[in-house]
């Protein structure tokens, strides 16, 4: 069909209409809300670099994953913000950390809330990096057990799902085989399974207190060029058990959100990072971009390109245009 028999403006004439024929509908259910988890109490120690993300202690991160609930975001993602740091994170896997603090927590106050936990070691190192430093390299078979390790005492804590972002080869398999030896045979993995090594996370290691202290996180996270190997790294995380799989950045990535959703039926999820977030912010502060408009536009492009889940730190703002 062509004009003048096909005239695709009918369908646009009203926001009823636009409405009607929408082909990608963003919902609450769609986001998972991050959270940094510090020490202390009564404790809000905002991001320079986020607007409108803080770091919060365990009594005020409860009242905020209270409001996500209320709002309707199914989901929220622990990341912890030690006491102390030292060389092999140890304060990641302790009974009493900040984050195993925090699983109490929001599980007592808002059991109907998912909790995830980020299993990585590069919050609680004093060198910042994600596994254990052997001769000024990342050790990965070292590093697996601390992971493994880290997921047993979220897994104990009353955690829903750990989502390991490290991306030390063979953690998938490790973590899966150690929860099911231990019982733990119901909790899901959401794998950080196509993790870059990108320019888009700085606001979030001011956040966590995460930035390396020498080199980069090359040798570990994904090349950026690479499609092929996302496609790899996503079948093998499958293979070691993961339950979701996720692409991070995502609006940088959204070729590789495709491709992973049309080669695999296990839901996707997308980190949409903090350096996603900070542009929008930045831009709307200089008043260049409209911000709710770019925000839902970004979302939705997200979700257009294949996530099921996405982990934004828009989610409050984002679940309150949809209640409308």
């Amino acid at each position: 069909m062509y004009f003048p028999v096909y005239r695709p403006r009918r369908l646009r004439k009203s926001e009823t209409l636009r409405r009607m024929v929408r082909e990608t509908k963003l919902s609450p259910d769609d986001f998972i809300y991050p959270l940094f988890v510090c020490p202390g109490r009564k404790v809000r120690r905002e991001i320079g670099s986020m607007p409108g993300v803080a770091q919060l202690s365990v009594d005020l991160a409860v009242e905020e994953a209270r409001e996500a609930h209320r709002l309707g975001i199914p989901a929220v993602l622990l990341f912890g913000i030690p006491r102390k740091k030292d060389l092999r994170g140890t304060e990641g896997y302790a009974r009493n950390g900040v984050v195993q603090q925090a699983i109490r927590a929001i599980k007592k106050e808002i059991p109907g809330l998912v909790v995830i936990t980020d299993v990585c070691l590069c919050e609680y190192t004093s060198h910042g990096h994600c596994g254990v430093v052997v001769k000024g390299d990342v050790d990965n078979d070292a590093t697996l057990a601390l992971l493994s390790k880290m997921a047993l005492s979220h897994a104990g804590a009353g955690a829903d799902m750990v989502a390991p972002s490290d991306m030390m080869d063979g953690r998938v398999k490790a973590i899966r085989e150690t929860l099911d030896k231990r019982g733990f045979q119901h909790l899901p993995i959401m794998a950080y399974a196509a993790k870059h090594a990108s320019g888009f996370y700085g606001p979030f290691r001011e956040a966590a207190e995460s930035t390396p202290q020498f080199g980069d996180r090359k040798s570990y996270q994904m090349d950026p060029a690479n499609a092929r190997e996302a496609i790899r790294e996503a079948a093998l995380d499958v293979q070691e058990g993961a339950d979701i799989i996720m692409v991070k950045p995502a609006l940088p990535y959204l070729d590789i959100i495709r491709a992973v959703r049309e080669q695999f039926d296990l839901p996707v999820a997308a980190y949409s990072v903090s350096g996603e977030y900070s542009m929008i912010k930045a831009a709307c502060r200089e008043g260049w971009l409209e911000e709710e408009r770019v925000m839902m536009e970004v979302l939705t492009a997200i979700k257009r390109a294949g996530a099921d889940l996405i982990i934004t730190y828009f989610a409050k703002d984002a679940a309150r245009v949809l209640g409308r």
